[in-house]
C-alpha cells in the first residue's frame, strides 16, 4: 500500500515537471513571437506589459489582476498562512515595527486589501502611550472592493471600527496607485504589502506616493524578493511552481491565479533594482533589508 502512494506521489511530481515544462516552453515561444509581431509594428502600437510570464497589452493587465484578486480575496488569508507556512504574519509584524508608528501619523495603507497591515499600525499604536491624545489615521485603500469589502467585514469582527478605536481613525477607499484621488502631501507615511509588483506601471506609483506623502514623510514597500544564494533560489523555485499552484486547486480552487502570483513574484526587479527606481521617483536615504535570504524584502525611502 505505501509502495503503492509512493508511486502516484512519483508519477504526479513527474506530470507536474512536465506540465511546468510545457508551460515555459510555449510562453518562451509566444514571447519570441510576440517580440517579432512587434518589430514590424509601428512605433503607434500598444504598449505591452507582462502578466506573470505572459506579454499582454497594457491597457489589459488591470482588468487581469483585477479579476485575480476577485477570484481569491475569500480565501487569500488561508492561502498566505498555507503558502508561507504562517511566516508572512511574522514578516508583517517586522515591516510594521520597521515603520515604527507614533500617535499623530496618517498612513496611507496601499494594496491594503483585507487589512493585514493596518490592524497591525492600529495595534502598535494602542500599546504606545498618548499623553497628548493625539489622533492618528490612516486609509485602507486597494484597487479592489472585494479585498476592501473583507478588510472592512474583519474589522468589524475585531472590533476595530470608528466608534470603538481611541484617537484612531480608518477609512476603506477604492483607488488606483498608478493615479490616486488624494491631495498632495496628504499622508505622511506611506505602505504597500505585497501589492506593487501587480500595478502596470510601478514607476507611476512610486510617483504617485512620492506625491501624496508630506515633506519628511515615509515610503515603506514589504515585497517579495529574489534570493542571495543560487541553490536556495533554485529550491525556492521548485517549491513555488510545483507546490503552490496545486495547493491553490486543492484549497482554494484556483490553479491559476496562483500560477501567476507565482510567476510575478519571478518578474519583479531584483533589489538593487528597486532600490534605483525607488530613488528616481525622488526619495533619498533608500535602502532595503532582506528576510530570509531574501524571500521578502523591506523597502524604504523618506522625501526630504
Amino acid at each position: 500500500m505505501h509502495s503503492n502512494q509512493s508511486t502516484r506521489l512519483l508519477s504526479l511530481a513527474r506530470h507536474l515537471l512536465r506540465r511546468t515544462a510545457a508551460q515555459a516552453s510555449q510562453q518562451a515561444a509566444g514571447a519570441t513571437g510576440a517580440a517579432a509581431t512587434g518589430a514590424g509594428q509601428s512605433g503607434s502600437a500598444e504598449q505591452t506589459t507582462h502578466f506573470g510570464y505572459q506579454t499582454v497589452k497594457a491597457s489589459e493587465k488591470e482588468q487581469k489582476v483585477h479579476e485575480v484578486f476577485e477570484q481569491v480575496a475569500n480565501s487569500y488569508d488561508m492561502m498566505n498562512d498555507a503558502m508561507s507556512l504562517g511566516i508572512h504574519r511574522v514578516w508583517k509584524d517586522m515591516f510594521v515595527e520597521r515603520l515604527g508608528p507614533t500617535h499623530g501619523m496618517r498612513l496611507l495603507d496601499m494594496a491594503g486589501g483585507t487589512g493585514d497591515i493596518t490592524f497591525r499600525y492600529l495595534k502598535y499604536l494602542a500599546n504606545q502611550a498618548n499623553p497628548q491624545q493625539r489622533s492618528s489615521h490612516v486609509t485602507v485603500s486597494d484597487i479592489n472592493q472585494h479585498m476592501l469589502d473583507v478588510g472592512r467585514e474583519r474589522a468589524r469582527r475585531l472590533g476595530l471600527t470608528a466608534e470603538s478605536l481611541p484617537n484612531s481613525t480608518i477609512a476603506w477607499q477604492c483607488a488606483d496607485a498608478e493615479s490616486l484621488p488624494f491631495g498632495d502631501a496628504s499622508f505622511n507615511a506611506y505602505t504597500i504589502a505585497f501589492g506593487i509588483r501587480n500595478c502596470t506601471n510601478v514607476d507611476k506609483v512610486l510617483s504617485e506616493a512620492y506625491r501624496v506623502l508630506q515633506p519628511g514623510g515615509r515610503f515603506m514597500c514589504l515585497e517579495f524578493s529574489h534570493l542571495t544564494n543560487a541553490t536556495m533560489q533554485w529550491l525556492y523555485d521548485q517549491y513555488s511552481f510545483q507546490v503552490i499552484p496545486p495547493m491553490g486547486q486543492l484549497l482554494a480552487g484556483q490553479w491559476q491565479a496562483y500560477q501567476y502570483l507565482v510567476e510575478s513574484i519571478r518578474r519583479f526587479p531584483k533589489q538593487e533594482h528597486f532600490k534605483q527606481m525607488i530613488e528616481q521617483a525622488g526619495f533619498d536615504l533608500v535602502s532595503y533589508e532582506n528576510l530570509n535570504f531574501g524571500i521578502v524584502s523591506i523597502h524604504s525611502g523618506f522625501k526630504l
